[in-house]
């Protein structure tokens, strides 16, 4: 289905009666195609592989389950830049496909291009996340995707209110509400489930390492295997941060990056200094993916992620206790770990149409 939107006059002049008068706003583009398949495609049934255990608690609430056409509405709405002030920025503006949804720049750019303070993390599996963000700010998905919308810096709306007295003025949304909820009512409510859909449904578990569990990793190198087994050796404490098949153990965790930290992470939320440094931990999915790392995308490398833990590790009074001290990985070591951050690296999730962008 291919949806071919003219904006109106009366468009243009709501979209500038929305924004703040001492804004500089481009006009809106005179055409925007968008193109869906005419049967949806399947969200709701994805099924992961035998055996595989997330170890984390699935944070779909009942009152917002899953649906093929719930999430399609997300999906247009992730990739839409009228979710922004000024018709520039989208979610997937800092989340790009080709990267596992993360921003290969080290802090992205808002709407009227300030940057933020923070690198953009990847999306993956975040049906399984207990809470959102690198300072854990978000604990219930539908919450979290609206914060970025409000964000003065990200995609600056000013209100929920303006929200949605944008959408109800673009013609393709009230169908694509109705398919979604049962009517063609545009509420910031049913933005965020849709949205939150979208997001729940996009799950990454087709690596090689995926793929090597049924064979008993068969598909191997020597060098990745032996990363594997550095990996998940007590020795490395590697996975007892990244550990189970999310590789994450959706902990936050101060890893010594400074002694003093210019961003305190929790603690600044929390105000409690015993806090300061603390952040989410990340899974490692589609690592190789998602340079820069770190919260600041300090690290352009995983060669200095992983030299970091080996011999740079600050003893912050809040370090994790899992980090009492480097690890002083040999060269050899470094090379097989390497290899085996490679191995999560799951092609087929960067390349599914159905997380792509609908407008063409």
């Amino acid at each position: 289905m291919k949806i071919i939107t003219k904006l109106s006059p009366l468009f243009i002049l709501a979209l500038l009666c929305l924004v703040a008068c001492d804004k500089e706003v481009p006009p809106p583009t005179n055409e925007v195609s968008l193109e869906l398949p005419e049967v949806p495609y399947n969200y709701a049934d994805q099924e992961m592989p035998q055996g595989l255990q997330f170890q984390l608690v699935d944070n779909t609430p009942d009152d917002n389950i899953m649906s093929d056409h719930g999430a399609t509405l997300g999906r247009v709405l992730f990739y839409d830049t009228k979710l922004s002030l000024n018709n520039v920025v989208s979610c997937a503006s800092c989340h790009h496909q080709s990267k596992a949804f993360a921003d290969p720049d080290r802090f992205s750019s808002g709407f009227d291009n300030r940057k933020t303070s923070r690198n953009s993390p990847a999306i993956a599996n975040l049906r399984f996340a207990r809470h959102f963000f690198w300072d854990a700010e978000a604990t219930i998905l539908e919450e979290q995707v609206l914060m970025p919308i409000k964000d003065h810096l990200e995609m600056g709306m000013e209100s929920l209110e303006d929200l949605e007295a944008k959408l109800k003025l673009v013609d393709y949304y009230p169908a694509l509400f109705e398919k979604a909820f049962g009517s063609p009512e545009i509420t910031s409510d049913r933005i965020s489930k849709s949205m939150a859909q979208f997001i729940r449904s996009m799950s990454s578990f087709n690596s090689k390492f995926d793929k090597g569990q049924a064979n008993d990793f068969s598909n191997f190198t020597p060098l990745e295997l032996a990363g594997k087994d550095l990996f998940f050796s007590w020795g490395s404490s590697c996975s007892s941060c990244h550990g189970g098949d999310a590789f994450t153990s959706g902990e936050n965790a101060n890893i010594g990056l400074d002694l003093v930290y210019s961003d305190n992470g929790v603690g600044a939320l929390s105000g409690n200094d015993r806090d300061n440094g603390m952040f989410k931990i990340p899974s490692l999915r589609n690592i190789a993916l998602t340079a820069p790392y770190m919260h600041d995308g300090r690290y352009q490398t995983l060669e200095e992620v992983i030299e970091h833990y080996s011999s740079n590790v600050q003893s912050h009074p809040n370090l994790d206790w899992r980090l009492n001290q480097s690890m002083n990985f040999t060269d050899s070591e470094k090379q097989a770990l390497l290899a085996f951050l490679h191995t999560l690296t799951d092609e087929e999730y960067i390349s599914d149409p159905k997380f792509s962008n609908p407008f063409k």
